[in-house]
């Protein structure tokens, strides 16, 4: 296992694509650092109608909790994109979205050029919802699907 893995997300209305991307970061390490996107940089990376920074940050805590009681995780808030990836040389590896990949690649060309070692990257493929779209906050919000990708037919 790698020594640190990070991951990080808004976590939105927390849903079953938020779920497989923290179970593959405890599938890699036994101590996951998880970023919370704060309301501050949510708003500067132009996201609206989201839930308040604490009660997201307490879904993925409580998530967390129940299913690796027994690794060790940190939630910390993402004031900018990187958080901690860019300076800590503990953390080895990264899990993204393919929404996220481009960030990834950011985050280890500026490793690289400080000297750190890059970063591993850990794709997670999207959950799709029962239509087969991806599941996302923007879609639960709207009451396209529910956390599960549940669709909600309309008449």
């Amino acid at each position: 296992m790698l020594k640190k893995v990070a991951l990080g997300g808004t976590f939105d209305h927390f849903h079953k694509g938020h779920m497989k991307l923290i179970r593959r970061a405890f599938e890699i390490s036994n101590y996951v650092i998880i970023g919370v996107t704060t309301d501050e940089l949510a708003s500067k990376l132009g996201k609206v109608d989201l839930e308040p920074y604490e009660k997201r940050k307490e879904k993925v805590e409580k998530f967390v909790k129940e299913e690796f009681s027994n690794s060790k995780f940190e939630v910390l808030p993402l004031d900018d994109p990187f958080g901690p990836i860019l300076e800590d040389e503990s953390i080895w590896g990264l899990v993204v979205s393919p929404e996220t990949l481009h960030r990834g690649y950011e985050a280890t060309l500026h490793r690289e050029k400080s000297g750190l070692p890059p970063l591993d990257l850990f794709i997670v493929p999207f959950e799709l919802a029962e239509d087969g779209l991806p599941i996302s906050s923007t879609r639960i919000r709207k009451g396209e699907i529910d956390p599960h990708g549940k669709t909600f037919y309309r008449k």
